[in-house]
């Protein structure tokens, strides 16, 4: 009986390994997660090149790992056992107070070589360069990370952007930020690294002076809510009991702006009379509610607009629901997205009669990315 309970351990170990075997080859495969919002990895195509370039290999692992039996229980099961051995962060994600879910500081090495660009981009820009970066959730809500954290640089590096953008207006929003976050009002999702519409709103107010225009009141919009919005934070932390966020968003009647989008640069467009894309928000990905998501060229129109100015803004997603407020002030207004335009701006800005430029991106995006070097 001894022999038996000190062989108890590796048969249960073998018993589990048969098993997660067993069911990986009998249950079929899922091809998309709702919790991690993403494709899942499926069997790879076999040759002999793959296999000896090591593709096939990788491949074939990251085929067992999202197929696994019960993936969301265990990748759960490991994002609280770290969180439990105070190993908060594992993920890349903080579980912090007040049900926020923080991404954990980006380096921050290839900042300024971008913001180099834009400086270059906006000193031979023949009209007017107005730049806005976001701050990170984590630097903005401080209070609510955890005791061990890395380190936010925004105090840092908005200095260092403030003086090199010596050509391009640049508008520093952290105080007002901080300042609505203090009174209480969410900036950000808790859930996903996007500020909140409220977030959007704010950053429309701060730039009216500076683009020249005088920002509608809270009571201009209808506001609706819609809760059980999960964002990317979320699908990347593994913290599946997190509470939802609520999404809102913010109508003006009064505008009757046309949306005009290219899913692939040079292809055709589609159309619609509203800037909300409402069948999102039966998704698991409810963001692109806002002008539908990216794409590589996005043309927003408004006859009653109060001028007859034209906007460029060169962007991340983080323009999606900062643009609808801005199309109160803008005849037109183009959005192009770097991760997927790759014709020259500088043509665009003279064949489309452009009045000013808006760059538009958070400080995490703008420090990873590879694509703003293409801005001149």
């Amino acid at each position: 009986m001894k022999k038996v309970y000190k062989c108890l351990p590796a048969i249960v170990f073998v018993l589990f390994i048969v098993v997660m075997m067993a069911l990986f080859i009998i249950l079929p495969k899922k091809e998309y997660s709702s919790s991690e919002k993403r494709y899942l990895q499926q069997a790879p195509a076999f040759s002999f090149q793959s296999l000896m370039s090591g593709d096939f290999g990788d491949d074939f692992e990251k085929f067992l790992s999202d197929q696994t039996a019960g993936r969301n229980f265990w990748v759960g099961l490991s994002a609280y056992y770290n969180y439990c051995i105070g190993n908060n962060g594992s993920t890349g994600i903080y579980k912090c107070t007040d049900d926020y879910l923080v991404n954990d500081p980006e380096d921050m090495s290839n900042l300024m070589r971008n913001v180099g660009y834009i400086e270059e981009f906006a000193e031979s820009c023949p009209v007017d360069t107005t730049v806005l970066i976001a701050p990170s959730t984590g630097y903005i809500c401080s209070d609510i990370l955890p005791a061990v954290h890395g380190e936010y640089r925004d105090d840092e590096m908005f200095s260092e952007m403030k003086e090199t953008l010596s050509s391009a207006a640049f508008v520093d929003i952290r105080d007002t930020f901080k300042d609505e976050y203090a009174d209480g009002n969410q900036i950000y999702y808790k859930t996903d690294h996007h500020w909140t519409a409220y977030g959007a709103y704010t950053a429309y107010k701060a730039l009216g002076e500076t683009l020249g225009y005088t920002p509608l009141t809270q009571s201009d919009y209808e506001i609706t809510s819609y809760p059980d919005f999960y964002g990317t934070t979320y699908s990347s932390s593994g913290f599946w009991m997190n509470p939802s966020d609520t999404l809102e968003i913010w109508d003006n009647p009064a505008n009757d702006a046309v949306v005009t989008t290219a899913v692939t640069e040079g292809d055709e467009t589609s159309e619609q009379q509203d800037m909300f894309y409402y069948t999102h928000l039966e998704e698991d990905d409810k963001y692109p509610v806002y002008l539908d998501g990216n794409h590589p060229y996005t043309v927003i129109t408004n006859q009653d607009a109060d001028s007859d100015k034209k906007l460029l803004v060169i962007k991340d997603s983080f323009a999606h629901s900062l643009v609808p407020f801005l199309a109160d002030h803008y005849s037109e207004i183009i959005m192009v997205d770097f991760r997927y335009y790759v014709s020259p701006v500088s043509q665009l800005i003279e064949s489309e009669g452009i009045d000013q430029v808006l760059v538009l991106y958070s400080i995490d995006n703008l420090a990873t990315d590879t694509n703003v070097g293409r801005i001149g």
